[in-house]
């Protein structure tokens, strides 16, 4: 299978000419790249670009700024960047440099980043309004701050009441709805990794520690493309899957348990995210099976809930009423649903919400409501359902028979014209079809 056509120069020159009509005429932005972060001595931690800066750029390197000046003559999109320094090179890699990134990213016009101080204040100085990422990074707001202070002095006075304003209210939107080419590489992420569930599905014993399925996933989103994991890879057997972000991954996967599996590969800087809970002797148990068709039901409902024009809202509500309607009927709970959702009984086993915006970052940026009102849902979107059920053994209302167990089963959904996709249905869902998996898995090993 041939590597989905990464996102075109025209791609993010349509990006950018979208942020450019949403500024005020008079306004500008001033977006930084990420910046290399020491993990201890002198080793940096991988290096991932800030999701608006790729977004608007596709440009990789650390230590930059982009500039969008809406109407000016002189060209509306400008870059800063580090110039060539040949021994850093010969240590790190080739530099794009300023000479070939106008052209090779689509820009009007590119400076060295050493240069930002004496070019940059110029440029600001008959912009009324600047849009730069409030509360991301200090050393950048001072630095913004540096640069008013100095278009004040050139004029000889006052610059004017210079508005701050936080980028995000203009690029997040247009970051919700995704291209054509945006899915194209979360197809991608998807596909790699619900392969990497069904390995590890495939390597899942007595005894195996979880961090051997967390190397199997790993193994399998680098050997595929991808960059690796998207977040953190949480593989939590028996009651470490009641702990919603563990990541110890340390644990032996016990007999006769259920091991959870949270895992998702970025692909080009897309996110897929997954999560399947499983039985480690490869057959549920009854009570396992209850609990785990109870929450595939709940997903089923709140999939199907996905439409345009329902809410962001109603996916999570459709699950909701099938897992408390589920814990009645187990005797888990007492009452009517209504009346337990009302009290808010359930909270104890029904821990987290359904849903997640998905795309560049994992929680995705998007408003969820506006004022007291949920989004509504439009084709291009795409949102995790991920109902989960959660019986820590310390619960005093946890009932015995499913004391330790944690069930969670997510998929990535897209909104379509007419209702929905599964982008991460190549990984099973069924109870018996993770049975029969597993089975065949471990054969074929």
């Amino acid at each position: 299978m041939s590597a989905p056509t990464p996102l075109s120069q025209k791609e993010y020159g349509q990006r950018r000419q979208a942020v450019l009509r949403a500024l005020a005429p008079t306004g500008a932005l001033l977006l930084p790249a990420a910046r290399e972060c020491l993990r201890n001595g002198d080793t940096h931690f991988p290096f991932r670009q800030s999701s608006d800066f790729l977004y608007l750029t596709g440009f990789q390197e650390p230590d930059a700024v982009l500039v969008l000046l809406p109407g000016r003559a002189a060209g509306e999109a400008l870059l800063f960047c580090r110039d060539h320094d040949a021994r850093r090179e010969r240590y790190d890699g080739p530099r794009l440099g300023p000479e070939q990134a106008a052209e090779a990213l689509g820009l009007d016009d590119a400076f060295p980043l050493s240069d930002i101080d004496d070019i940059l204040p110029s440029l600001l100085e008959d912009r009324a309004q600047i849009y730069l990422p409030l509360g991301s990074d200090e050393a950048f707001e001072q630095q913004v701050q540096g640069w008013i202070e100095e278009c004040r002095s050139r004029r000889g006075g006052p610059v004017g009441a210079l508005e701050l304003t936080d980028s995000g209210h203009v690029l997040h939107e247009l970051r919700l709805k995704k291209s054509p080419g945006e899915l194209r590489l979360m197809r991608e992420a998807a596909r790699i990794s619900a392969e990497a569930h069904c390995r590890a599905m495939g390597r899942a014993a007595p005894g195996v520690p979880e961090y051997v399925l967390e190397a199997e996933i790993a193994h399998t989103f680098r050997s595929s493309g991808a960059t690796g994991p998207a977040y953190p890879s949480i593989v939590g057997g028996g009651a470490n899957a009641c702990i919603m972000h563990y990541v110890d991954n340390a644990a032996p996967l016990p007999e006769g348990g259920l091991v959870l599996i949270d895992a998702g590969a970025e692909y080009q800087g897309y996110a897929a995210d997954i999560t399947r809970t499983f039985p480690v002797s490869g057959r549920f148990s009854d009570a396992q099976r209850q609990l785990y068709d109870l929450v595939y039901a709940a997903q089923e409902a709140a999939i199907h809930a996905v439409r345009p024009g329902a809410t962001f809202n109603d996916p999570h509500l459709a699950s909701q009423r099938v897992l408390i309607a589920g814990l009645i009927a187990l005797d888990v709970l007492t009452g009517t649903v209504d009346e337990i959702l009302a009290q808010g009984r359930a909270m104890p086993f029904l821990v987290h919400r359904c849903s997640h915006w998905l795309g560049l970052d994992v929680h995705d940026v998007g408003d969820y409501r506006f004022g007291d009102a949920w989004r509504i849902l439009e084709p291009g979107m795409v949102l995790t359902i991920e109902p989960g059920l959660y019986f820590p053994a310390e619960l005093p209302e946890t009932p015995a028979r499913f004391a330790g167990l944690g069930l969670r089963i997510e998929d990535d959904v897209l909104v379509t014209k007419t209702g929905f996709e599964v982008l991460t249905e190549g990984v099973p869902r069924r109870a018996e079809e993770i049975e029969a998996l597993m089975q065949a898995r471990r054969r074929a090993a």
